[in-house]
């Protein structure tokens, strides 16, 4: 037992149960002013570092010299500086795949709820202002045969796509770095570029990750390009869209409405327009918020932690070249 693990957030207690039959473990359920000196000093000391939502700077890294692994409890790293793990020869290994699924359920919930205006007409009934027939000014639309446009066809836009092609009878649009024939087969998707899919999708779902190609990529061009009743979904980063761009083309009426899993700055900020707007669902983040699913990743990332600290190969590596390096 003599290698340390820094604990952050989201392990309960089977997990740290875990990682305390083999290593030392400091943990901590929340970072701040209160207790920032503490976690440096842990450090100092350790070996590996898990937990959800890990920021982690050079100076930090200056001061962990015995750090060899960051094993974070989800998909998505734009919060940790990859090159610089790389360089120093620190590990780092992500939660793929077991939120696939869950995510694209996100995904599919905000097109439903969207579509079919189910938390505004919900409200309604909650408020008491259902005094009746639902005519025409409370219509939604159709999801069934619509075309579904994804942007970044990976796993979870793969799963998306899989639940509107083959549950809904849509038609599958996808813009995506390379060609995803086997897709193409099963679902009947069609690749094109991001114009072409702008304008003809009724439903434009984002699905990629967020690098500095992805910043904004999508804007107050893309929005013009898009149909006046077509919808935008975000489940992948609030950074890929350029939010105050959206909020222009929703008061605008360039668009039909908005379903989002996150945004720019979280949490949001409660004066933001798009929280004043009916035809906007907001969700607080949960793409992977579901008990199975969060203790499935809490699972892996462990499971890498212990691998890679014991000098074995993780399930699931961003930086595999610094195991390369060592094998």
């Amino acid at each position: 037992m003599n290698k340390r693990v820094v604990a952050v957030r989201r392990l309960d207690e089977n997990h740290l149960a875990q990682l305390r039959q083999l290593f030392h473990v400091d943990c901590f359920d929340s970072l701040g002013p209160d207790n920032e000196q503490a976690y440096i000093q842990a450090m100092r000391r350790a070996h590996g570092l898990i937990g959800g939502k890990l920021t982690i700077n050079r100076q930090l890294l200056d001061e962990s010299p015995h750090l060899k692994v960051i094993s974070t409890i989800s998909v998505g790293y734009d919060n940790l500086p990859l090159d610089e793990l790389t360089q120093r020869g620190i590990l780092l290994c992500n939660t793929p795949d077991v939120l696939t699924e869950t995510t694209a359920d996100t995904g599919f919930a905000l097109i439903m709820a969207t579509a079919r205006r189910v938390v505004e007409l919900a409200e309604l009934v909650k408020q008491g202002n259902w005094l009746g027939h639902i005519d025409k000014p409370l219509f939604g639309l159709d999801v069934h045969g619509k075309v579904l446009g994804i942007i970044g066809m990976g796993r979870i836009g793969a799963a998306v796509a899989r639940r509107g092609a083959l549950g809904f009878g849509m038609r599958v649009r996808y813009s995506n770095s390379s060609p995803k024939p086997a897709l193409e087969t099963e679902l009947g998707a069609q690749r094109c570029d991001m114009d072409e899919l702008l304008a003809q999708s009724d439903f434009v779902c984002i699905s990629v990750p967020l690098t500095t190609e992805t910043h904004q990529l999508i804007g107050a061009e893309a929005f013009r390009k898009m149909k006046s009743s077509a919808i935008l979904i975000n489940i992948s980063r609030g950074k890929v869209v350029d939010e105050a761009a959206l909020i222009d083309a929703l008061n605008e009426g360039q668009i039909g409405g908005a379903g989002l899993d996150v945004f720019e700055e979280e949490p949001v900020s409660r004066d933001s327009p798009l929280l004043q707007m009916t035809n906007v669902v907001a969700l607080p983040h949960i793409g992977s918020a579901t008990h199975e699913t969060r203790a499935a990743m809490a699972q892996l990332a462990v499971d890498n932690l212990i691998l890679a600290l014991q000098g074995e190969w993780p399930k699931s590596a961003v930086n595999e070249q610094v195991l390369a390096a060592k094998h």
